[in-house]
This record gives C-alpha cells, structure tokens and sequence, in this order.
C-alpha cells in the first residue's frame, strides 16, 4: 500500500496517521494530517491560529490517546473546513511533574510549544524569549509553526550537483556577515541575505572556491545574541533574518535559488549543522520546544536537581543523540535539506557529542547518528565533515573519531602549523606529518584505510583570530563581547611581528605580516589533505583582535570588502595558490605521497633538532603525471642557503617566493625564473617554492 493510500483509509481519515512527523497537507482528502512525538506526555492540544489573530486560536483539538496516539506519536486528522483559514500552528502540552534523572519533565501548559518539525516558524510582532522563561502563558510572544511552511513549487530544472576531489577547496562564510556591510557591493535589499551570495558567486569562482562551507542556516533565535547562529531553534527551517523577501512562502526557495546558482557555478554547499544542542539553554532557559514537548527525551539530563541539563555543548544544554527518536529528527532533518533542498554535505558542529550515551559516558567504539546516516541511501554520499570534539574535554580527533567515514576538522594540523610559522622550536617533525596528510591521525594501515582527504586542513576558521589577527594580535580583544575579555581562547598560537595591534603598524612589521599570511596560505595549500580558510582571509580581514565575536553583528564581523582593494596583491597570491594547487594533482592525493616524497634540510639531511626551523621536500609527480616540486621552508629569523638535492640548476625554475613584494611572490606559469645554481638563498621566514617539468625529472 503506497502512503496515498493509507492517508486515505477509514481508520486514517478519523484517527490521522503517526508518519511523517510534522504537519502534512493531504490535497486529495481536504485535511491536514498532525503528527507529534511525546512519549511522556499525558495530554497534548492542537491549536491553530490565523494570520490576524496569533493570541486567541481560532481551533483547538484534544488528543485522544485512545483514538489519536500511536506508540509514541500523537496524530490526528483535521478538514480545510475545520480550519477556519488559519496559518499557523502550535501545541500545548502537559504531563507528570519530575521525577528523577531520566524523566526530568519540564511540562507547562500554559506555554505555546513551536513543532520542531516546523518547516517554516513565524515570528509574531510581540514575540518575547522572556516570557518563554517564566511562568504563564506566552501566547502572542511564541514563535508558531506555518502551516504553508514549504508549499511553494520550485523548479531545479536540471540541477547538477556537483563532486570535487583534488580540486576541493573550502571556504568558510557567515551568509549574513559576507555580504552586511554596505560596501560588499550588492543591493542594499539583498545584503546579509542568501540572495546577496548569489551575487558574489562571480568572486567565488574568480578566487578558485569549490565548496562554500555555510555557518548555521537553520532557523534560530537572534534575541538570544547568537549571531554566529550556533543556538537552534528549528532544524527544518531556514533562517529568516537571511531571507529578503520576508513572505512565509519565500523561505525554502530563498535558499533553494542560492544553492541552485551555486551548483551552476560549479560550487558545493556544505552546511554547519547543530545538531548537538538547542536554544533552549539550560533550566533558566526559554521553553519553546522541545523542553515542553517532551524534555527527558530530546535532552542528556543530569543528577543534579538544582543544574538538571548536562552541558557538554557549552551551552547549556545537549541533544540525547542516544534516543532514537532524537536521531530520527536529525536524520529527517538531514534528509530535508539534502533531497528537498538539495545541500551536498554537512559539517557537524561538536560532532563528538553524537558519541554521549544516554548517561553522558562516551562511546568510544560507535557514533550512531553518523552510522544511521552511512546507512541511509539519500545520505550516504554526502560530504560530512566531524568536528571531532566537544565543549566537556572530549577530543577525538583522527582515528579516536569512531565516524571512520567522516571528514575530520583538524585541530592538530591549525596548531603546529601556527607554532612552526611563528617560530616555536622542535616542530619540524609535526610539519613534515602534517604536510604529508596526518598519517599519524588517518593511519591507512590494512585495518583502517583512512586517506590524507579526510584531514580538513585550516589555518583559522570562524572559531578564533582571522588569518590576520592571528599575524597582529599576541593578545585577544574581545571586550566588545561583555564578558570582560574571559570568552574565547587564550591560548590562539599567534604573533604579532613585534607590534600589538593595527594601529600605526611599523611598515617593515607590515610587510613581515603580509609575508607570514603568504607562509601560511603557501603550506595550506601545498599539504595532502582537503584545504579549507575562512572568507575574508584571502585580503587580510580583521576582527580587531576578537577571537569570539558570536554576538557581534556589526562590522567586527561583517566582511570589510574595503580590505580587498586594499590588498589586491594578498588576492593576487591566494588565487594564484588554489590554481597552483589545482594544476598539480601530485598535491591533493587520494592517498599519502608515500615514495614520491623525500625529505630535506638545508642539506641533504633533514634536520629534526628542537632548534631546527628548517625543512625541504622534493614531491616527485610522475606517478600522477605532473611536474616535480621542490620545496624549502625556512621559520628561522635569519636567512639559511638552501643546498637543492635533486636535478640541475637549470632544470628548476623558482614560482613562489613569500618574502618578496608581489607580483615577484609568485610568478604565473610561463614566467616562472630559472635558477643560476643549486645554492638558494631562502630569506628569514619565507617559503620558497620550485617546479621541474615532468620530462626532466629523475627516475625514482
């Protein structure tokens, strides 16, 4: 029997159905089908509203957990008729007081209770997170469900979605903060909105981006200060402060025209999901949801009546991931967005706590959420991406990940590539692993089989300095934030060049910045592995030295696209970096260099001493059919001659040298100068880099 026929069944039509979750229009029946997961409520009430009126419903329904519940789900079956012309929807819902751990109930109902498989939510005008937190009702002040949530047709026409591999290149954007500023040149109704992206795919593509990687989409709570977007509310719907036109109906499609046009460009969307923990916060936190739903099950209580909300997240609060309910709503909601909305992968914030048991303990040995999804055939083929720790101590980066699947955040390739640019001793041996793709953490031994793709190497993200705070700033700033300089990292790996901060910066301690930012965009993009940077990155954007700012929409974070025309020659050379990266599939391997890469010093030797700063490679590339490169890397203050080991003077040409003033920094292809002798003089702090033709190259 197909799901038409069911919905029409006697049985259906008078009881409604428990499948799908949610609120289903059934056009051929003339009703609406409800479906709502509780398993410890005792009463729950349907009640609409309509689009002039959202403080008095126009139609409450009673549950019937005789006639209306099946297992878990409480559903019903409502005509047009009954309606009444409403628009939007809520629950009320009640049930026994607490009782322990695992049935810590936070029942209340006199509070307006949002589905959370709500495609769509709707503001009201007096909308209160306030009155969600005290006793009382909230009617006129809760966010309610649209019933049209994603009703309106959308045509993807051919849409190809396409699949990158050793071309992959990441990039990190706040969809509102790309495009705020009034100087990011798009129109002034499409700033900070997903239509002002498509308006800077042109830059994207001029740039080489492949993948944009999205900070959270989904739709959350902005009186919360959570500019980043990293509290949800709702993991069906999109985020409507990035939306320009502002009609319920435009929701979906908002971000289905973005995506498309990205597709068209050639580019991959990644969305950064929270699927950890909500808005909600913990037990002094507003109860729109899930707390009044049903908050034993969607949460990881603790034994502590008077801090009942385990808070591995951080934030107060962290989704049981345990349940399989809980799962079965992140999988759905995974599902919306990657076959209706077409998305072609995640990155799963705190990923770690997917592996919290119901107790809070660690399952060291499985992450049932990202097994459900390798299981799933409208999933499985996505990119997913782990950031493989969470907010509690947690740390499972590479293999400790038991996600074997997943792309992996890592952390350890950010931080010895920031310990060895700034100059700390005994990291040679870190970066040559780290260059190689981390096979120290992605071992592909017969019992593991990781490959160097699977390390999602980064330098900065929105989590920390930008690029070129991290070359500014020895100190964070982050005062603005309210928290007397105390959130955000202390420790960040940074140095400043001898000046602190960006006023009346010293020209040479400039230059030394800009030639640093080149050191680490030249190693990013030379290491195995998946390349992602954070947007702005690419023409030195600040934040003023505040590693933290999740409250601040404003200029600290919008992109200052001033700072592109003020920089063009940064530009210049991270563009000309992805084509290089791109040019030499030799670089972006499927699998680790293995053979084809030797190591040096200065000499032939490599020198692995805790005072040594140095290190060079030859990268044979015959075996993918690409050119030999030789690289030499010097983090020491003083200059170093370099003893080049492979070939003659005149089979090499020099393409990159970070020290010099562009466009000698990098000379394009058919440019590139020939070397006078195998003697290479490498300035202080300064990444230079070598090609020899594949025909000229030394049999292995």
């Amino acid at each position: 029997m197909t799901l038409a026929e069911t919905e029409s069944t006697p049985w259906a039509t008078t009881e409604g159905l428990p499948f799908p979750l949610g609120p289903t229009r059934i056009e051929q029946q003339g009703a609406y089908n409800f479906a709502l997961y509780s398993k410890h409520a005792e009463s729950v009430t349907l009640l609409l509203y309509s689009e002039n009126d959202v403080i008095n419903h126009v139609f409450e329904y009673r549950f019937n957990y005789l006639k209306n519940k099946t297992g878990r789900v409480w559903h019903c079956r409502i005509p047009f008729e009954s309606m009444q012309g409403a628009s939007y929807y809520a629950y009320s819902v009640d049930g026994p007081a607490p009782n322990g751990r695992f049935e810590w109930h936070t029942f209340d109902r006199d509070k307006i209770l949002l589905d959370p498989y709500a495609k769509s939510v709707f503001f009201p005008p007096a909308f209160d997170r306030i009155k969600a937190t005290r006793p009382g009702s909230n009617a006129g002040k809760a966010p309610l469900g649209v019933l049209a949530g994603d009703s309106e047709h959308f045509d993807w026409q051919d849409d190809h979605r396409p699949r990158h591999e050793a071309d992959t290149v990441i990039y990190e954007l706040h969809v509102g903060g790309f495009t705020s500023n009034p100087n990011s040149g798009v129109r002034d109704e499409a700033r900070g909105t997903f239509a002002g992206l498509i308006e800077k795919i042109p830059y994207l593509k001029d740039l080489g981006i492949t993948v944009v990687e999205l900070m959270p989409v989904y739709q959350y709570d902005l009186s919360d200060g959570n500019y980043w977007g990293y509290m949800p509310l709702n993991f069906f719907s999109p985020h409507h402060g990035y939306l320009s036109d502002h009609t319920v109906q435009a929701q979906h499609n908002e971000v289905r025209d973005m995506i498309k046009a990205l597709h068209q460009a050639d580019i991959e969307v990644v969305l950064d999901v929270v699927y950890n923990h909500t808005g909600e916060g913990d037990h002094n936190g507003p109860l729109y949801s899930y707390k009044g739903i049903d908050n034993s099950t969607y949460y990881l209580m603790a034994d502590r009546p008077d801090a009942p909300y385990e808070n591995f997240s951080g934030t107060g609060n962290t989704l049981n991931t345990a349940n399989r309910y809980v799962r079965k709503m992140i999988i759905d909601s995974a599902r919306h967005w990657a076959h209706e909305m077409h998305a072609d992968g995640f990155r799963f914030d705190l990923a770690s706590l997917f592996t919290r048991k119901a107790d809070g303990s660690v399952n060291a040995n499985d992450v049932p959420l990202l097994s459900d999804m390798a299981s799933d055939p409208d999933l499985a083929h996505l990119r997913l991406i782990a950031e493989p720790w969470d907010a509690a101590g947690v740390y499972q980066l590479g293999r400790a990940f038991p996600g074997i699947k997943a792309c992996q955040w890592n952390g350890k390739y950010r931080d010895d590539l920031r310990r060895f640019v700034k100059g700390d001793t005994g990291m040679v041996p870190a970066l040559m692993r780290r260059l190689y793709g981390s096979d120290d953490l992605f071992p592909d031994d017969r019992m593991n089989a990781y490959h160097p793709h699977q390390s999602v190497n980064y330098i900065a993200s929105h989590d920390g300095f930008t690029l070129y705070d991290l070359v500014a700033y020895n100190q964070k700033r982050n005062g603005s934030n309210g928290h007397d300089n105390t959130d955000g990292a202390d420790e960040n790996y940074s140095w400043n060049g001898g000046w602190e901060g960006d006023e009346n910066v010293p020209t040479a301690v400039m230059k030394l910045r800009k030639q640093q930012i080149r050191n680490f965009c030249c190693l990013l993009f030379l290491s195995n592995g998946t390349p992602m940077f954070r947007a702005g990155d690419e023409f030195m954007q600040t934040q003023g030295g505040n590693n933290n700012p999740y409250n601040q929409d404003n200029e600290v974070a919008w992109i200052d696209w001033d700072r592109l025309h003020a920089n063009p020659d940064m530009f210049r050379f991270f563009k000309l970096m992805i084509a290089f990266r791109k040019a030499h599939p030799s670089l972006a391997r499927s699998r680790f260099w293995r053979d084809d890469v030797r190591w040096y010093g200065v000499g032939h030797d490599t020198d692995l001493a805790d005072d040594s700063r140095s290190l060079a490679f030859a990268l044979h590339g015959a075996s993918q059919q690409d050119s030999d490169l030789y690289v030499m890397i010097n983090a020491y203050w003083q200059e170093l001659t370099f003893e080049i080991q492979e070939g003659a003077a005149n089979a090499w040409r020099r393409v990159v040298d970070t020290s010099l003033d562009s466009p000698l920094d990098f000379l394009e292809p058919g440019n590139e100068s020939p070397l006078p002798s195998m003697a290479y003089r490498v300035p202080a702090r300064a990444v230079v880099v070598l090609i020899r033709d594949k025909d000229e190259g030394e049999p292995l």
